[in-house]
């Protein structure tokens, strides 16, 4: 039921991007990555729609979402959230309204990404032993997934590692130390992580399809050839992370690379990471991390240019057998609490909600409800 959509919004919501069944994969994944949300509503944000605040899960959900990532540290010291806790709160509020949740395992205890996967402290000591890192990595894995299935929170998605572009679980210098990827020792860690999911997924109602994932198109195919070399070919998802700003494609290579890895592996591509501004300005002093350097000429940083990304990239991945597209972080709003660097937000600017209008949905806050072009079924 619509709880707070003016009826020319309601009427822009189609069937395609409603709330998904849990377990059952909908046409198209049209994700929201609500890390932080807990954290910011905790801080004081309130989200609006129509100058009346709301929920912001329900709030995704009735803009046609179906799909909530949400992120897992090991034991993320200077942080009280995306814990094991938070991620509970956030597939509860989640699986409440009806979306769908995709749970991404960092395996470090601070940001794990296209730069860096530092090993958690706990681990430290057996970073070099890999039977011992692998076991220790299955355990986690596995006691975490059995624990939220027990509390009938098994969730539809899980990552295996963050933008695992360098090696899994290393350390920062290890760039100047090793020339490229140790395979043998990440094939064994990765390995370990997807078994422990279909092990979790053996007795759960809910059987989790597994995404490995990757910062930027360029940087996929050498990455998955190199992984199907070394025998890690157990997934069910292809996720790519795409911001114009750190990527050498355009959207038309975006479109190219998603058509190669359809036609390549026998798994659904996701773009799991994007982002776009819809303004310049910024509601305090952290710096914006999409600033004037992220934008494209035909894409000006207003809601309407927010909106016009969203769907020409939505599009893309559709026309070119793509299977969805998750947004990051569209709840990330200022607020009078710190982040990891610094007071308030470094995203606000790209987020779904306006601070200029007391944190009003934005126009691209709707994109999943936009005309898509949908390729006709085989044989018509």
């Amino acid at each position: 039921m619509m709880r707070f959509l003016p009826p020319a919004l309601a009427a822009l919501m189609v069937a395609t991007a409603g709330p998904a069944a849990a377990q059952t994969a909908p046409r198209f994944y049209f994700g929201a990555d609500l890390s932080y949300v807990n954290e910011m509503e905790d801080c004081g944000a309130v989200y609006r729609v129509g100058g009346q605040a709301y929920d912001p899960y329900a709030i995704f959900a009735e803009t046609g979402h179906n799909l909530v990532r949400v992120r897992l540290w090991n034991d993320a010291e200077w942080t009280d959230y995306s814990d094991l806790d938070d991620v509970r709160e956030t597939i509860r509020r989640a699986r409440a309204e009806g979306m769908q949740v995709l749970l991404d395992f960092h395996y470090s205890d601070d940001w794990a990404d296209g730069d860096k996967q530092i090993v958690p402290k706990a681990w430290r000591p057996i970073r070099d032993d890999v039977p011992a890192l692998s076991q220790a990595l299955y355990d986690y894995t596995l006691r975490t997934l059995n624990a939220l299935a027990a509390e009938g929170l098994m969730p539809e998605m899980v990552q295996v590692g963050n933008e695992t572009n360098p090696e899994l679980m290393g350390e920062l210098d290890w760039k100047e130390k090793r020339e490229g990827i140790n395979w043998p020792r990440n094939a064994a860690l990765l390995n370990a992580g997807i078994k422990a999911v279909r092990d979790a997924s053996a007795g759960s109602a809910i059987q989790p399809r597994v995404m490995l994932h990757i910062a930027q198109p360029e940087n996929v195919e050498p990455w998955f050839a190199a992984a199907t070399e070394h025998g890690v070919t157990d997934y069910d998802l292809i996720g790519v992370s795409y911001y114009r700003k750190w990527s050498t494609n355009d959207l038309a290579g975006l479109g190219s690379t998603i058509q190669r890895l359809t036609a390549a592996y026998d798994a659904d591509v996701v773009v799991v990471e994007t982002s776009y501004p819809f303004t310049n300005d910024g509601a305090d002093a952290s710096p914006n991390l999409l600033g004037p350097d992220t934008l494209l000429p035909q894409y000006p940083a207003t809601e309407q240019g927010q909106l016009k990304y969203m769907t020409d990239i939505t599009q893309t991945v559709i026309t070119n057998g793509g299977t969805g597209v998750v947004y990051w972080e569209p709840a990330w709003v200022s607020t009078r609490c710190s982040t990891r660097w610094g007071r308030g937000s470094n995203w606000e600017n790209a987020t779904f909600f306006d601070w200029r209008r007391g944190n009003e949905l934005t126009m691209a806050g709707h994109w999943p409800t936009a005309e898509y072009r949908w390729p006709s079924p085989v044989g018509k």
